[in-house]
């Protein structure tokens, strides 16, 4: 699992969605661990945040404190989502960003070493075959991401990542379980002075850097070479940006599985917590929804391994497994006691439009939420639209809350049903081929008057599909500023092992040239007061119970009281 918050697992790598293209699938990427729904200000590093626990407001440094603790128990995903939270008040400070890279490398390495393929191929490559990797990997950097590379710089990502493995218990007992400490210190300071002194001023002259790594690492320690070039080229990529990553053979797996809606595992969206894995989220038909698993359930077990104390990483990863394989979970409903379920793994369909219904039979005025933009969404959309079309559908609302994005091609041909003409995103790289504005294809567009809910959490795609109904004024936006991921991710796989990576290749616009990334989409209309989740959803079926759905509904019903007035007086 590779987790947002909430985030599919066992289920899926974080959705980074794709579309093919020249060998490549240029795709947009969901933020790393978006954030639980919330009223929105403006941040400043003066602005205080409540910590999970606390009686009130903390400052800066208690922020970083309870990061600090995270980190000490090993708990790198939650410490994630904290350094994301905690960047949102305080964007500019230093150390909140240093200590979220830190802890996604942690983590990213805790990923692999619990991947089999990872281990597979971290065992069967040779050292030559790790460095033809190796530099396939610089070569893609070099071609195809956004910004120009800096090989010093790359290959001190590398270093640093390498570091933090010879200090990370996950790496130490598969690699150095019976070496000393102090001769892993003393290799580390060698290698820097040897790694200082080399010249790295273009791509061969930093794969040889890596080369020298990898000789000393196998002469001082002990290690494989290809373990070591392994290393450096994750961290090459993993500190390109918060998008790019290396893919493992699985994950890149789970990638192409997601793009298509349909994945083998659970069907279950959780998010990590002290108490367990909470379940946002059991996908309807899935085999935890058959098996009894209920949103606001927390996994308490997982085949007899405590999910609570920090081990929700490792928890979640159990869930995973082949199809048809079993896994035994413990579970907590609100109010009842613990109950032990057996979960058959299966392939889940996951669909991307959910809840279609009329939610103002008087005034025609139909819902529908949208958790994810994949290769099924443009269908689902229309099916959607022509079922509620023929339950007298008058206006419609658009649920985006919680929508981290996907794929770029589903977003445009989304926006493109309700779009008359014109431009619906651009696409800026460092090449020109990266460069691309996407248009409004003449032909049949729904022209029935639009809301559009965002919070938040919504991104990427869910943006570009905002952006493009705001700047068209063809609808309203309502809800809180949306979370600003604006650049497109390609997804490549590469030669050797069935593996990938991820790499930023480019940034995405609106139709009238605002940039996404760290400003978001505004709403025309702004909900102050977050809904507050029933039983680990938003609910809809109740009006007073979230704001959101009460204020697109607000707005829907004044839009067609004008739109009955204009047309009156005509």
């Amino acid at each position: 699992m590779r987790f947002r918050a909430p985030s599919l697992v066992a289920v899926i790598l974080t959705a980074f969605f794709g579309v093919a293209l020249s060998g490549a699938m240029p795709a947009l990427a969901q933020p790393t661990a978006p954030l639980p729904p919330r009223e929105l200000s403006a941040p400043t590093d003066d602005t205080v945040l409540t910590l999970p626990g606390a009686d009130g407001p903390a400052p800066l440094d208690a922020a970083l404190e309870h990061g600090k603790q995270l980190e000490s128990e090993g708990r790198w995903g939650e410490a994630i989502l904290h350094y994301d939270d905690s960047l949102r008040q305080f964007p500019k400070n230093d150390e909140l960003h240093q200590s979220r890279a830190i802890a996604r490398l942690h983590y990213d390495l805790g990923r692999r070493y619990a991947d089999p393929t990872f281990l597979d191929a971290a065992s069967s490559l040779s050292r030559d075959d790790a460095l033809r990797l190796c530099r396939e990997v610089l070569t893609k950097i070099e071609t195809h991401h956004v910004d120009q590379p800096s090989w010093r710089g790359i290959l001190n990502h590398g270093t640093l990542n390498f570091e933090v493995a010879l200090i990370d218990p996950a790496f130490l007992e598969k690699n150095l379980l019976q070496t000393e400490t102090a001769q892993i210190n003393a290799f580390r300071r060698e290698l820097r002075e040897r790694l200082d002194a080399v010249r790295v001023e273009n791509r061969e002259e930093a794969l040889e850097a890596v080369n020298v790594a990898a000789w000393l690492g196998s002469q001082r320690l002990g290690l494989r070479e290809s373990t070591v070039v392994l290393e450096y080229l994750c961290g090459t990529v993993n500190m390109l940006d918060d998008y790019s990553s290396f893919l493992t053979r699985g994950e890149l797996g789970e990638v192409h599985a997601q793009i298509e809606g349909n994945f083998v595992g659970l069907g279950i969206e959780l998010r990590p917590t002290e108490n367990g894995l909470e379940i946002i989220r059991a996908i309807s038909g899935s085999p935890a929804a058959t098996a009894g698993i209920r949103s606001g359930d927390v996994i308490l077990e997982v085949d007899g391994f405590s999910a609570t104390d920090g081990a929700s990483d490792k928890a979640a990863d159990m869930l995973q497994g082949p199809v048809g394989s079993y896994v035994n979970v413990v579970v907590k409903s609100v109010d009842q006691q613990p109950r032990t379920l057996q979960v058959r793994r299966d392939h889940v369909a996951v669909p991307s439009v959910e809840d279609a219904k009329i939610i103002d039979a008087e005034r025609g005025i139909a819902y529908f939420r949208m958790t994810s933009f994949q290769k099924t969404t443009s269908r689902e959309m229309d099916d959607a639209l022509w079922n509620l079309h023929r339950a007298g559908m008058m206006s419609l609302i658009i649920d985006l809350r919680g929508n981290p994005g996907g794929l770029l091609t589903a977003s445009v041909e989304a926006a493109d049903k309700f779009v008359t003409a014109g431009v619906i995103v651009s696409t800026r790289g460092r090449h020109p081929g990266e460069d691309y504005t996407h248009r409004a294809r003449p032909g049949s567009t729904w022209h029935v008057p639009l809301t559009v809910l965002i919070d938040q959490d919504s991104a990427s795609a869910s943006e570009i599909f905002a952006g493009a109904i705001r700047d068209h004024k063809r609808g309203t936006i309502v809800g809180t500023r949306s979370y600003g991921k604006g650049s497109v991710q390609g997804i490549f796989s590469l030669d050797t092992g069935g593996t990938g990576i991820r790499l930023t290749t480019a940034k995405f616009y609106s139709p009238v040239g605002h940039p996404f990334s760290k400003v978001g989409v505004s709403p025309d209309v702004e909900v102050r007061t977050a809904a507050k989740p029933i039983n680990g959803r938003l609910p809809i079926t109740s009006n007073s119970d979230d704001p959101f759905v009460s204020a697109g509904l607000q707005v829907a019903r004044e839009r067609m009281a004008q739109r009955s007035i204009r047309n009156g007086s005509r």
